[in-house]
């Protein structure tokens, strides 16, 4: 209970004005918060959560956790999002399935967050899908492009990040198809759903063809390298090269294939495709050639350098991330959903209602961040969560991604 002290001697009037306006400002605020009582929502701030691999083996992935930490240091120096501040509290789970259920669980029931959102990895989203379904908390835009968190009917309070592994798989399969039509396949992928989601999708794009597939392998997140597989597949005989791999497995296995003069026509999974984190490591030299697709404006191709998006970006790196790779894919990949995240909260208004923050995250038409290639943009609905349809194919020459081909309208694998 609050008292109030008016001093010595007041006057009924000056008393009962102030007490009229007390009751007014108690009713507004009431009205306010009637429709936010959102654990972490108040009138000044909007408290989220996320676990990030900052350990571990899928650490070259922490540059996404670091970049949307940066971009909401800037949000909220502007103002945050309608007067209401965003506080990120992004935890290290190891890319460990058990770490990723405690530091989720702290999330929620100790820092008293209003959703988890951006939460890295397949099996780690996994693990928690079911513990946020049944206390509906939104589990939104996670990064992992599995096509099983496109499952609303099941799992209404899961959403992916952007596309679809499956998909992304069908798209090889059919370049294969068309320009490779006698290719011997070996696949290398890791050994989870992950992993078996691009396969799958590739098996699908190739139909009655499946049979070009002639080796595949597997690895485990716990294994030192991927030497040994790759080894396998070049005895194998395959000419195409199918490569399922997390960052620190996939430079592993460009650089040993160029080692020991294994040179197939190689596909690479596109959330391993950053300069930064994969081909540099590998080798630029050694990664010449490589194919993929991409829904962004590669930050180390000067074709976008005079274009305001990327100058923007760019100005936002500088000033918040400094230490942040600028030709790391990563970078702009964070910043890209930072901006979804945004939008969605600005359609929610004052109604921060968890239900209304999925509602929202449900109905995004032909948004389209600056950093997304032209013609591509984010379009969800009720019956379809999976936010990114359209990618473009692209080639490494051996300094940055160059793109060919039309736009390709990809859908959902469901």
């Amino acid at each position: 209970m609050t008292r109030i002290k008016f001093g010595a001697s007041p006057s009924r009037l000056a008393t009962a004005f102030a007490l009229a306006s007390i009751v007014i400002a108690g009713l507004a605020s009431h009205a306010r918060a009637e429709k936010n009582d959102t654990p972490g929502v108040t009138a000044t701030e909007i408290k989220i959560g996320q676990t990030m691999p900052y350990s571990g083996p899928a650490s070259p992935y922490s540059a996404i956790g670091k970049v949307e930490s940066a971009y909401f240091k800037m949000l909220n120096e502007k103002g945050g999002v309608d007067g209401r501040k965003i506080d990120l509290i992004s935890l290290d789970d190891g890319y460990s399935p058990p770490k990723t259920v405690e530091q989720t669980r702290k999330l929620v029931e100790d820092d008293k967050v209003a959703f988890i959102w951006q939460s890295l990895g397949t099996p780690t989203n996994t693990a928690i899908e079911k513990y946020l379904n049944e206390r509906k908390i939104p589990q939104l835009f996670i990064s992992t492009f599995a096509s099983k968190f496109n499952d609303p009917k099941h799992f209404p309070w899961t959403m992916g990040g952007l596309g679809s592994y499956r998909t992304e798989g069908q798209i090889y399969a059919q370049y294969i198809k068309q320009h490779y039509p006698k290719a011997k396949i070996g696949v290398l992928y890791q050994n989870d759903d992950y992993g078996k989601d691009y396969l799958q999708g590739l098996r699908e794009g190739l139909g009655d063809k499946a049979s070009m597939i002639i080796k595949e392998v597997t690895y485990e997140v716990t294994d030192p390298t991927v030497d040994s597989q790759i080894v396998e597949l070049q005895g194998s005989g395959a000419d195409v090269f199918y490569d399922i791999s997390q960052p620190k497995f996939a430079a592993q296995a460009i650089r040993k294939a160029y080692d020991i003069g294994w040179k197939p026509v190689h596909f690479l999974n596109s959330v391993s495709s950053s300069v930064t984190a994969v081909l540099k490591p590998a080798g630029l030299d050694k990664s010449k050639g490589i194919i993929s697709v991409i829904a962004f404006k590669d930050p180390s191709d000067p074709r976008w350098h005079d274009d305001q998006g990327y100058k923007d970006w760019l100005a936002f790196m500088q000033k918040y991330y400094p230490d942040g790779d600028t030709a790391d894919l990563n970078n702009v990949y964070g910043y890209t959903q930072a901006q979804m995240l945004v939008q969605v909260l600005k359609q929610c208004g004052n109604d921060l209602s968890r239900a209304n923050i999925m509602s929202q995250a449900t109905h995004l038409h032909n948004f389209a961040p600056p950093m997304l290639l032209p013609g591509i943009t984010i379009d969800t609905s009720a019956t379809d969560y999976q936010p990114l349809k359209k990618v473009r194919m692209a080639k490494f020459n051996g300094q940055t991604w160059e793109i060919f081909g039309d736009v390709m309208q990809v859908g959902s694998a469901q």
